[in-house]
């Protein structure tokens, strides 16, 4: 009976010591070992690792993007409004032993030096910019992110605004004065097109001064008065048509 114990436990010890050597990574991992406290070379993976007992210690390092979500941060612009903005960050370890010797937690690193930046680089911009120019920010914001991880291993990747959380007030004089943009854009278009139906007028008036032209015209609203069942026809007669007899009738009386 005795025995049968011992060899039971005997099996435990040798799984755990089996567990404790060998260590499988999945192919997005990389494992930085420490023997007695130094580095083992260049980061392992994936695959199968087999560990010394006690003596290695392995850390897991995932190479997938990670998309981190930025926490709403108070901003004032440089034009004096204060706004909550949240943003969200891609980024991966572009080098495992960097990531683990470099910085205690590469994650919560990047997350608040992100905070920092966003408060940092929004805070020098106007509420204009942000509105308008957002990938612009956003490409800056990337880059500055990138160059400060960098020494940590760390590439990120992208960087996105999400959300500008605007004050009531705010969002009100926003609203009018987009009202009065559209008003001044519609009064422009109608004097606009004003000025190109006087225009056209002012055109017609030089060609119906030519007296053939404007006997044409003439002739044409005729026909057009012809057309229409009417019961009883106006017919403009021009005043120079009569003034042949006005001329006789003026001798006769001299």
């Amino acid at each position: 009976m005795g025995s049968f114990a011992g060899f039971v436990t005997f099996a435990i010890l040798g799984l755990v010591l089996l567990a404790m050597m060998v260590k499988i990574l999945n192919e997005y991992e990389r494992g930085v070992i420490f023997r007695l406290g130094r580095v083992l070379g260049r980061p392992k993976g994936p695959g199968l690792i087999l560990l010394i007992p006690v003596i290695d210690r392995i850390q897991r390092v995932s190479l997938r993007t990670v998309v981190m979500d930025v926490p709403p941060q108070d901003v004032i612009t440089a034009d004096n409004v204060t706004l909550k903005v949240n943003a969200v960050i891609y980024f991966r370890v572009i080098d495992p032993l960097r990531a683990i010797i470099q910085v205690e937690n590469y994650l919560y690193a990047t997350s608040q030096l992100a905070q920092t930046t966003l408060r940092s680089v929004l805070g020098g911009a106007h509420l204009d910019d942000l509105l308008v120019e957002r990938e612009k920010i956003n490409k800056r914001l990337q880059e500055i992110l990138d160059r400060q991880t960098d020494p940590w291993g760390v590439k990120v990747s992208a960087v996105e605004l999400k959300h500008l959380d605007l004050p009531i007030e705010m969002q009100r004089a926003m609203a009018k004065q987009a009202e009065a943009e559209r008003e001044r854009r519609a009064k422009i278009i109608h004097a606009e097109g004003e000025f190109q139906a006087a225009q056209k007028l002012a055109e017609a008036s030089e060609v119906m001064s030519n007296p053939i032209a404007l006997q044409l015209r003439y002739l044409q609203t005729l026909t057009e008065i012809a057309t229409e069942k009417n019961s009883t026809t106006l017919f403009p007669i021009p005043i120079d048509l009569f003034r042949p007899f006005f001329e006789k009738a003026a001798k006769k009386v001299d």
